[in-house]
């Protein structure tokens, strides 16, 4: 039970908001941005963040495992 309502919890914190804002107009500031091809910079550094997040779980992971093998009898 406690399950369903940590789901349902989540849920609303997740698509509530994109619901409740989801309408035919952008923000003045996108079209700014999207207008003077800056948007591209901060999508590029966006995607340069995740993927350093993502090198450095994959390289943290392969430490872990390496530990765990030379821990074994």
């Amino acid at each position: 039970m406690r399950y369903k309502n940590t789901f349902f919890i989540a849920w609303l914190l997740l698509v509530a908001p994109a619901v409740l804002y989801a309408q035919d107009h952008t923000p003045a500031m996108a079209d700014l941005m999207r207008s003077n091809g800056k948007i591209y910079v901060v999508v590029l550094v966006l995607a340069t963040i995740f993927a350093g997040i993502i090198a450095f779980l994959i390289h943290l992971e392969r430490r872990i495992k390496k530990m765990e093998q030379t821990r074994q009898p």
